[in-house]
């Protein structure tokens, strides 16, 4: 299966970004964990802190792999633009988040990106990676 895991603003820092939050491991070891674990499936990864250039994955994706998974970090809870892009994707898409969003601050609690998604995991560190990517296979073999 060909998944494409889309990283948001901020996500490059991981592992010196508030690691209590976040967790130690930096992005490029969670690549590599997920590479490791899913190493019949063929992943591929982006990350940008740039809105335009998330959604312009998006939509490059939408005819190359056969799903996503996607944390999109902040921009989950402010970005119309890319929550459309998910919506106009006939893919299945996964939102994940590190960290238990609904333990956070108020505004973190609420997502525009969920309503267009297959499913959201959050609170898991980074093995809410593995779980949205495990979500992802299962829907593609229904």
């Amino acid at each position: 299966m060909k998944i494409g895991i889309i990283n948001g603003a901020n996500l490059n820092a991981l592992g010196t970004r508030e690691p209590k939050v976040y967790g130690k491991f930096s992005l490029l070891e969670i690549e590599n964990k997920l590479k490791a674990e899913f190493s019949s499936d063929e992943l591929s990864f982006f990350q940008s802190n740039l809105e335009g250039e998330l959604v312009s994955q998006i939509q490059d994706w939408s005819d190359q792999m056969d799903a996503l998974v996607i944390n999109a970090g902040g921009y989950t809870h402010t970005s119309v633009v890319i929550a459309d892009a998910i919506a106009a994707c006939s893919l299945p898409v996964i939102e994940v988040h590190m960290s238990n969003v609904f333990a956070r601050e108020n505004f973190r609690h609420i997502s525009l990106l969920g309503a267009h998604c297959s499913a959201s995991i959050s609170g898991m560190g980074w093995e809410s990676y593995v779980l949205g990517i495990q979500a992802a296979e299962r829907l593609l073999r229904k």
